[in-house]
């Protein structure tokens, strides 16, 4: 009668193991970044949505922003990076930066994000 072995051996073990922890320790720096981003997408939906965005100035919409960002305790975005541009129907305002975390030694992850969002003014926001 012969015996089959089954499992896996102790070196196989360890490979495995060896690349789930890889890849959870990358998912541990790259989720906050997306985290943050979505935090900063949200605050523009926010101060789109609110009443009194309808005849606000550049200056109220960046404190606005700086609330929304206190709010949802991201650090690394500052109001100063909030693009307001002017359109014919209100604003458009753009968040875009570059998130770069230290990996492993000489390795960075690097993530460039984007979020824009319209603010309409006066009757058009109705």
């Amino acid at each position: 009668m012969k015996r089959m072995q089954r499992g896996m051996t102790m070196i196989g073990f360890l490979i495995t193991l060896s690349v789930v922890i890889l890849f959870v320790f990358c998912g541990m720096k790259v989720v906050p970044m997306y985290i943050e981003f979505y935090s900063v997408k949200k605050a523009l939906a926010s101060i789109a949505n609110e009443q009194d965005t309808s005849g606000a100035t550049k200056d109220k919409i960046r404190a606005m922003f700086a609330r929304h960002l206190t709010i949802d305790y991201v650090k690394v975005i500052k109001p100063e990076m909030l693009q307001i541009q002017t359109t014919d129907d209100g604003y458009n305002m753009i968040v875009e930066y570059e998130r770069r975390e230290e990996l492993i030694a000489n390795l960075d992850v690097v993530a460039k994000f984007r979020a824009e969002q319209a603010l309409v003014r006066g009757a058009a926001a109705q």
